[in-house]
């Protein structure tokens, strides 16, 4: 078996830094078992694998595995996968991808690329999770946990806001405390983060999806679109737009500098809303990796 495949560092300012990606621009041919394996070859965060679009209004379909599953939608996957199709086509400045979660833009905005979400559904759970087991499965005291929600996008995923960025640093995943307290719930994936969580601020994160085959995500799009509807979520405003800066660290390496950007949203009931367009995440090509360059917000029109 052949196939054509390229590799490729999203948010990074240099060779073998940031979000690696294999992305396969031609995966005709390849069954879903051997796009799982090769994922699972790559042990990256994401591989996407390219196909002729069944929605003719989409340029391609895009498939993004894990290591371990198939995924309906990631942040640097798709932007990663629009850089390396623009690469082979000289010209091609948007792409409409087919995803599991729908129709999602790339855009080319001078060096970088934009990413928009048309009308995804932002859901929550009415039970958030204890911070019991959550401060355990992250090898951390109870006290280091300011609060925890459950919330997605898209995907699903654990909010952990700490008290600061020191404890983002010192989380260290606990498997056997995760996979008692953790793994069977709304959502296993634990998105940790300190800062001011608020409109125009800047945060401090880290990603653990043991679930997915993923141990530590360097940088992470997907949880960063639900984080800014959570935001917009819990604000008393009937209307307006939200924003904040993203810095995702590593504990083993140095911090991904990422910024990423989600405007106009509009909320449509409790347990859903949605955001229109939700996500507008950039990065640099791939044969110029700099770090990401957008911001992260959200746009809400209508009362509750």
């Amino acid at each position: 078996m052949e196939a054509e495949f390229s590799l490729i560092d999203v948010f990074s300012d240099r060779p073998f830094g940031g979000n690696q990606l294999a992305v396969f621009p031609r995966a005709e041919g390849l069954s879903d078992e051997v796009m799982q394996q090769l994922a699972r070859e790559f042990n990256f965060a994401e591989s996407t694998f390219v196909l002729p679009s069944s929605d003719p209004a989409c340029t391609h379909r895009v498939r993004i595995f894990t290591p371990r599953t198939e995924l309906p939608f990631a942040g640097h996957a798709t932007v990663g996968t629009a850089a390396v199709l623009a690469s082979r086509n000289p010209g091609s400045s948007q792409f409409l991808f087919e995803e599991g979660i729908g129709p999602v833009t790339v855009i080319a905005d001078g060096p970088a690329w934009r990413l928009v979400l048309p009308s995804p559904e932002y859901e929550t759970s009415p039970q958030p999770p204890s911070a019991v087991p959550v401060a355990r499965a992250l090898s951390l005291p109870e006290t280091a946990v300011v609060r925890c929600w459950f919330a997605g996008v898209g995907l699903r995923f654990c909010f952990v806001q700490l008290t600061g960025q020191d404890m983002v640093d010192r989380a260290t995943l606990d498997t056997s405390a995760w996979s008692v307290g953790l793994a069977d719930g709304w959502s296993p994936h634990l998105y940790v983060f300190a800062g001011d969580f608020r409109d125009g601020q800047r945060l401090y994160s880290r990603f653990f999806a043991p679930a997915i085959g993923v141990a530590e995500d360097p940088a992470t799009g997907s949880a960063c679109v639900t984080l800014v509807a959570s935001l917009a979520d819990g604000s008393p405003q009937a209307d307006g737009s939200f924003h904040f800066a993203d810095r995702s660290g590593r504990r083993h390496g140095p911090p991904q500098p990422a910024r990423r950007h989600c405007p106009q949203g509009a909320r449509q009931g409790h347990r859903g809303q949605r955001l229109r367009p939700c996500h507008d995440h950039r990065a640099r090509r791939p044969h110029h990796p700099r770090p990401g360059t957008g911001r992260l917000s959200a746009r809400r029109t209508g009362g509750r």
